[in-house]
């Protein structure tokens, strides 16, 4: 190595991720100098309490609550802080201090990227955020760089680890959804309040990432559809393994032909995340526990697949060291940084566009002629049935699940399968037969994905 400058390195957060980045840089500083071909410096680490237990033992003198004296000059600034305010204006104060950020905020890349990413072309810096998406798995770099040269169709991802523990457990064991989040609450891999995993937000945030990079168009997080996982139940998840399903939480990102699109081709994105029934054999049913995964399928490439660690200390640590070694590779070939490419433009249509098949669960009371109500309602609503199966609750078990079922004989239970059908005839059919007065409860709407 020829090491003829050294880089300052400015750490912004020490908890589970900042901690093991800053004792990985001790520790292992010769190798990533090797390979960065330039010696990386630790000069400091910006937190709010100094004094606070950490994950790993570093040195006491590294610490400052004065992150804007700690930014000013270093060469590559890690921001490792999470959440909106102070990680946006110290991302941008250090791009306009010349220096290249590595940072795995999701949430701040889906609501400030395009502003971020403008600072850093006004000055000709990088912005790396290899962990913002799937923490080890490497996908930032393989949607914007190797396949920069295709054309992504569509990718399927299970980007969120608590809601695959969840339902992975939910399939394999019988579980309720309350009894499996409290072990996951117990076992850590969900937060005391599960909101941001188990309603969808925080695979929305990584899915506009996602397909802003696939199909070089600005997603704004406001533009993609969010459901969360609380609705799913034993009985889906039965009904789901009966018809050879497993329902996983996905993040949908494709390129579709509109006609209401407004776009010269007439092309359009959906990006969406939902519980979504997938196929047994597809590769993404076989993602359990806490993994992630990222079905990718492009029109040179074929079908690519990313499978490993979502999420944490030491696993987001490693993708965050590439971006650093990434960043001080930049810094000594020298040259501007090369910005994003989000010059297609292409619009973001609303779910009600999207086509696809589904499978709807629906509890009715057990008399006759609901069955044939229910069939002309979906046929009306240009609904075509795929499959229908019905199973009877005894009355007693009735009375328990639905207090106005007493006095028949028993509550049916529907599951219906669906061919492919337009989102906003299927939703509107759906409010219809919950309207109609022979179904007592929509249990559940699902997509069925990757066939």
């Amino acid at each position: 190595m020829t090491d003829y400058r050294r880089l300052r390195v400015a750490l912004l957060g020490a908890g589970a991720v900042g901690s093991q980045v800053a004792d990985l840089l001790r520790t292992h500083a010769d190798e990533l100098s090797d390979r960065a071909g330039a010696a990386l410096e630790l000069v400091g680490i910006a937190v709010r309490n100094p004094d606070a237990p950490r994950d790993a033992d570093l040195p006491r003198e590294l610490f400052t609550t004065d992150s804007e004296q700690l930014i000013v000059g270093a060469d590559i600034v890690i921001e490792l802080m999470g959440g909106i305010e102070p990680a946006r204006t110290d991302i941008l104060l250090a791009l306009s201090s010349g220096a290249d950020v590595v940072t795995a905020n999701k949430a701040l890349l889906a609501t400030h990227g395009p502003e971020i990413f403008d600072a850093a072309d006004q000055v000709g810096a990088s912005v790396y955020y290899e962990a913002a998406a799937a923490g080890a798995i490497p996908i930032i770099r393989p949607l914007r760089d190797s396949l920069a040269g295709d054309r992504v169709q569509r990718i399927m991802g299970i980007v969120n680890g608590t809601t695959n523990y969840i339902l992975d457990r939910m399939d394999t064991g019988g579980t309720e959804f309350a009894d499996v989040l409290a072990d996951a609450q117990r076992l850590g891999y969900a937060e005391a309040d599960p909101t941001a995993d188990v309603e969808g937000f925080d695979a929305a945030q990584k899915a506009a990432i996602l397909a802003s990079l696939a199909f070089h168009t600005a997603v704004p997080l406001e533009a993609v559809h969010r459901e969360g996982i609380t609705a799913i139940d034993r009985q889906t998840m039965e009904a789901a393994r009966h018809a050879g399903y497993v329902i996983k939480l996905l993040a949908v990102c494709e390129r579709i032909t509109d006609a209401e699109a407004n776009s010269p081709t007439g092309e359009a994105i959906s990006v969406r995340v939902y519980p979504a029934l997938i196929p047994r054999e597809h590769p993404l049913a076989s993602v359990h526990g806490a993994n992630n995964a990222v079905f990718v399928q492009a029109e040179a490439a074929g079908n690519l697949m990313f499978y490993g660690a979502g999420a944490g200390g030491v696993q987001t640590a490693s993708a965050v060291l590439g971006d650093v070694v990434s960043a001080a590779r930049r810094h000594i070939a020298g040259g501007v940084g090369v910005g994003e490419s989000t010059r297609a433009n292409l619009p973001v249509v609303p779910i009600g566009r999207v086509t696809t098949r589904y499978q709807i669960t629906l509890e009715v009371s057990d008399e006759p002629g609901v069955l044939a109500t229910v069939a002309g309602i979906l046929s009306e609503g240009r609904v075509s049935i795929a499959t229908i199966e019905q199973t009877i609750e005894p009355a007693a078990e009735a009375k328990s699940l639905l207090p106005a079922a007493q006095g028949v004989a028993g509550i049916a239970r529907l599951v219906i399968g669906t061919h492919t059908a337009r989102e906003q005839d299927l939703s509107d059919t759906v409010d219809r037969l919950a309207a109609s007065g022979v179904v007592d409860r929509v249990v559940s709407v699902l997509r069925v994905e990757g066939n």
